[in-house]
């Protein structure tokens, strides 16, 4: 378990088709209990640039790069759903850096198999749809949001969240890594679930098994950072 009187660094890592405006809440509720935290927004998922030829490394490689450029140490890398893949990236080159990485409701990644590997039932109709687009992206409908994101969730909140998505970079799908479990480098790593979350590609307890933990469980549905931040904010500090 984390100390949570001990003052940590949080670098928030979203999901896919999401910015570091889904962990603002989660962020703001950190700092309000006297901790750091950093949202990042990785390339080709705000409107500063083209999402056009990115890979997976690049979104590693902007992961690595905060971090150094900040000098910061000590650090605890959170990250949500696809963004599993570069956080479990950045951990291996920030050895010394990052003390933990905590997956929340997201994809601990096995070696050499893709997001679009581990998603059986939606892999081919991502595929797909990077063929499909000019600049190989997927983008992502209001009916995902409402009945795979965040369901039952209130409705205002999901038309916002879907006006929020960006089209995910295809690189960033067909990637993978070619490393273990964080947890075989000596990095401390946890896995935090909500309970009705329904957009993860497999079992959250087959990700956190992959670790060798078992999953602390928190209610809420895929998108929870936005609607019970404070009862994310107290799960990451105690995972």
């Amino acid at each position: 378990m984390t100390d949570s009187t001990h003052v940590q660094t949080f670098v928030l890592i979203p999901g896919a088709w999401l910015g570091g405006w889904s962990w603002q809440p989660v962020a703001r509720a950190l700092i309000e209990r006297g901790h750091r935290a950093l949202a990042l927004s990785l390339p080709g998922l705000s409107y500063d640039g083209s999402p056009a030829g990115l890979e997976l490394a690049d979104a590693v490689d902007y992961v690595v790069g905060e971090v150094e450029r900040r000098d910061l140490s000590d650090v605890v890398l959170a990250c949500h759903s696809w963004g599993g893949y570069p956080a479990t990236g950045a951990a291996h080159r920030l050895v010394g850096r990052v003390a933990k990485v905590i997956y929340f409701s997201a994809v601990v990644p096995e070696r050499g198999r893709s997001m679009l590997d581990e998603n059986e039932q939606y892999g081919e109709m991502i595929r797909q749809a990077i063929k499909a687009t000019p600049d190989a992206t997927v983008p992502l409908g209001l009916d995902a949001v409402q009945n795979v994101l965040m369901p039952g969730d209130p409705a205002p909140l999901q038309q916002l969240v879907s006006r929020l998505l960006l089209p995910q970079p295809g690189g960033y799908m067909t990637g993978s890594l070619d490393l273990p479990p964080v947890t075989q480098i000596g990095v401390d790593a946890a896995y935090v679930l909500c309970a009705d979350d329904s957009a993860l590609a497999r079992p959250g307890t087959e990700f956190a098994a992959r670790l060798g933990v078992d999953p602390l469980v928190i209610p809420g549905t895929h998108m929870t950072m936005l609607t019970r931040p404070d009862t994310v904010a107290e799960a990451l500090l105690s995972a």
